[in-house]
């Protein structure tokens, strides 16, 4: 048992399915009283019901101040979790941009600002952007996707930097592929690059944990992501033409 989490009120968004579902059973199972958030009524209620926690349905952008009420007026930990896996190119449109943007990045500043006075306040408080290794990396055919994930991990490494001396601890989850519906919707692309190393959102969970019991920002349940990271910052161009490679051999199966 991690005992930081023990008896705190937690919110995960997304949870209803994939990595959201698994970090709120997995909260529970740690004696932490959970929020449930999803879009999907149904799905959140499912959730919550099945681990005792509660549900809050809703875009999660909007459902701070209602998952704060549900808990009793104080939020300990936040999971940022509901993400789009928005696939295209620049070409992507207007308006797919903007909902990845709003999303993946925006939901995360809008629960930031609204929990932060009080946890200041009183010096404890963590905050989990669930990123992903293409917010480090990045992601063939999905330029809507990593690009706004590198946002969410920025805003993630800004929130650490700016305020753990004042008790707020953040932590940033970067898997490559998990075996969810967002992976399933990759298609051909999700196929070659994640498919093969994919791992089950309770690893993702299992990661989290880990990395709260060793106060760690940066959390890679896939851990060769890490050698992937540091390839990338000593050799761009390098790091870029074996990119290159796997997106022309993406491009040649069609």
């Amino acid at each position: 048992m991690v005992q930081a989490v023990q008896g705190a009120g937690v919110v995960v968004t997304g949870a209803g399915g994939g990595i959201g579902a698994a970090l709120a059973r997995r909260f529970a199972a740690e004696g932490a009283r959970v929020v449930v958030n999803d879009l999907d009524a149904d799905r959140a209620a499912s959730v919550a019901g099945e681990i005792g926690g509660i549900a809050v349905p809703g875009d999660a952008s909007e459902i701070v101040a209602a998952a704060r009420d549900a808990l009793g007026g104080t939020v300990d930990v936040y999971c940022a979790n509901a993400g789009l896996g928005s696939g295209g190119s620049e070409a992507a449109g207007e308006k797919v941009w903007a909902q990845a943007w709003d999303v993946n990045v925006m939901a995360h500043v809008r629960a930031a600002e609204t929990l932060l006075p009080a946890w200041l306040e009183r010096g404890s408080g963590r905050f989990v952007s669930t990123v992903s290794a293409a917010g480090l990396l990045t992601m063939i055919g999905a330029a809507p996707y990593s690009v706004t994930k590198h946002g969410a991990y920025a805003f993630a490494e800004w929130l650490s930097l700016t305020y753990r001396h004042r008790g707020i601890k953040v932590h940033a989850i970067c898997p490559q592929g998990v075996r969810t519906d967002m992976l399933a919707a990759t298609g051909s692309a999700g196929d070659l690059v994640l498919q093969p190393t994919a791992i089950e959102p309770e690893d993702v969970a299992d990661a989290l944990f880990d990395g709260i019991a060793q106060d760690r920002f940066l959390i890679l349940p896939h851990p060769e992501v890490a050698g992937f990271y540091r390839a990338r910052a000593a050799d761009p161009d390098r790091w870029l033409t074996n990119m290159n490679h796997i997106q022309r051999k993406w491009e040649e199966t069609g």
